[in-house]
């Protein structure tokens, strides 16, 4: 890992230069521009504020409106960075025939632009707080980790997904719709705190109960929007219960992931 950080390292101008790149490329001819970073997460969370007035979701003592954007942040950033990771690679097939340099660099690449659009997100929260008179506390200190950790599990995704797509590119269509799929298995919607209370509480699953919640927190995804909706919104320290499952599924997934990717960039020219 060590000698992965100096490789990188001695690329990092070409790191920035292709993240500069997608971001200007991106928004270059649209009319609204970078505006369109916010577009995706408001829309989402007005149309899930009115399904709440049907369906009765219970959010406790946070209005409904600002704890799904809270839980749509970190999830449209793994979503997108996932999915743009993992066409990253057939996308710069030209780069990839002319010159060598580490191929992860692609991939890394897909996923720190996404940080500009989070870093937008940002802002958008910041004003939901003011509206809803709440306010931030020292446990804010935690959102760069939980943002890292959202980092790592895109790059799981993202490294296996590109160096798959570049041979089957069916990948790459195929995986934002099962992303998509995933967020209803992830806290979105709803908050953590009901899968939690139906199922060790309640014992909703009998002695499945148990089980059932390890196996829904070994979805990383739920860990990581319920402990960001809790340090922002909450005022509280992150649930590292809930986070371990998947903490421990991502220590095991990103090496493999990442020896995978490095295994198969050989014949990336070949074959893209």
């Amino acid at each position: 890992m060590i000698q992965v950080a100096k490789s990188l390292y001695g690329y990092r101008e070409l790191l920035a230069a292709l993240a500069w790149k997608n971001i200007t490329v991106r928004y270059k001819q649209a009319y609204l521009g970078i505006a369109w970073a916010i577009v995706k997460p408001l829309t989402l969370m007005l149309i899930f504020t009115l399904v709440k007035s049907f369906v009765g979701i219970d959010s406790g003592d946070i209005p409904y409106p600002i704890l799904t954007f809270a839980a749509l942040m970190p999830w449209t950033f793994f979503q997108e960075s996932a999915s743009e990771g993992v066409t990253s690679v057939v996308g710069n097939a030209n780069l990839i025939k002319k010159i060598y340099f580490p191929r992860e660099i692609f991939p890394l690449t897909a996923v720190v632009t996404k940080l500009v659009e989070l870093g937008i997100n940002f802002f958008i929260l910041a004003g939901l707080m003011v509206w809803y008179q709440m306010m931030p506390s020292i446990y804010m200190l935690w959102v760069p980790l939980i943002i890292l950790y959202t980092l790592l599990a895109a790059l799981t995704v993202a490294f296996v997904g590109a160096a798959i797509n570049v041979y089957y590119r069916d990948v790459g269509t195929a995986l934002p719709v099962l992303l998509s799929l995933l967020m209803y298995a992830s806290p979105v919607i709803y908050p953590l705190q009901l899968v939690k209370e139906k199922l060790l509480v309640h014992q909703a699953a009998g002695e499945w109960s148990h089980a059932l919640y390890t196996l829904y927190t070994l979805n990383p995804l739920a860990g990581i929007i319920d402990a960001f909706q809790s340090v922002v919104l909450r005022n509280e320290a992150p649930d590292i219960t809930a986070m371990i499952p998947g903490m421990i599924l991502i220590a095991i997934l990103l090496p493999l992931s990442y020896a995978f990717f490095k295994r198969a960039e050989s014949y990336f020219a070949d074959v893209i």
